[in-house]
């Protein structure tokens, strides 16, 4: 996201995929759905990618990466490549430095017919609860220089495959792990105050974990989990303690402790304003007693301290 949403590429983090059978390539084309149920979703760059791959013995070289893939690629992974440097001799350095993680992500290749199926019903469930949502951006799954896991912004969600297979502190199950992440990134999409997070001054620490933990709530209500899937085991036991420490950091505009900080330690998690976020947002929803209007008030949310107000949520009450 080189804007707002490039500060949360996908949680802000710069992480870190022969396949199957070749019969499998022919299901990884393009994808539509009627455009008032969802966005296209494309994963033919990812099949591009793996028949060069794989013709190439696993070693394409930087001209054969730049030349029959990324050049003939989607207008996805071009805006991916130009705002990621993303190139040819980047990919090829990347795999010559990290074979493991190109060899690994056929795995993930593998689920992406499932993961395509699964966020359609997504989406249309989305339709169902909000008529207001926008599916006009699209989703893209491509294969990068092993970062970042992927970006978003106005133009769309842009995955890539091989750092998102090789989250595994994430779900352990990949196909999962796409689905809710994706489903996450495309709730993003659905926040104009997703845009506010760069303007001047920066966004406060709560203002910016409603808008990730918001994204993370829809995740689960369209799709049934969440992104960050590692918190809940991360935060069980803990949640007072969390959340009391969250409070009187809630106006700063220093993100670094509770946003976009990494991975962070188990006794000391990175990224845990997505979870507080999630925890705030979920007692808005449940308190509401219009559901429909409640998650309007969740994707368009500007006025952070009104919504925590009429939440009902205050510090482990969950």
């Amino acid at each position: 996201m080189e804007s707002a949403r490039k500060a949360r590429i996908l949680g802000g983090r710069e992480l870190r995929i022969g396949l199957a059978a070749a019969a499998l390539l022919s299901f990884l084309g393009p994808a539509t759905v009627p455009a008032q149920e969802g966005p296209v979703i494309h994963t033919e760059d990812v099949t591009l990618f793996y028949r060069i791959y794989e013709a190439a013995g696993g070693h394409p070289t930087a001209d054969q990466l730049q030349r029959d893939y990324l050049d003939p690629g989607s207008e996805g992974l071009h805006q991916f490549a130009k705002l990621r440097r993303v190139t040819g001799t980047a990919i090829a350095d990347a795999i010559a430095k990290r074979p493991e993680i190109y060899q690994d992500a056929r795995r993930c290749l593998a689920v992406l017919p499932g993961v395509k199926t699964r966020l359609t019903a997504a989406f249309a469930k989305l339709a169902q609860l909000d008529p207001e949502a926008n599916f006009k951006a699209p989703i893209v799954i491509v294969v990068g220089r092993g970062k970042p896991v992927g970006m978003t912004d106005a133009s769309g969600v842009a995955i890539g495959l091989e750092a998102l297979c090789a989250s595994n502190f994430m779900d352990p199950n990949v196909e999962d792990r796409f689905v809710h992440t994706i489903a996450h990134e495309y709730a993003h999409i659905q926040q104009p105050g997703a845009d506010d997070t760069d303007r001047p001054g920066g966004p406060t620490v709560l203002f910016a974990s409603l808008i990730e933990g918001g994204a993370d709530f829809v995740a689960e209500l369209i799709s049934g989990g969440v992104g960050a899937y590692q918190f809940k085991a991360l935060t069980k036991g803990h949640e007072a303690e969390i959340e009391s420490a969250f409070v009187p950091d809630e106006d700063s505009k220093d993100l670094s402790k509770w946003l976009y900080n990494g991975l962070g330690t188990p006794e000391h998690p990175g990224d845990l304003g997505y979870w507080v976020g999630y925890r705030i947002v979920k007692s808005y929803y449940e308190h509401a007693p219009d559901k429909r209007r409640a998650l309007r008030d969740i994707l368009a949310m500007k006025d952070p301290k009104a919504f925590v107000a009429k939440s009902g949520w205050s510090p482990a009450a969950q």
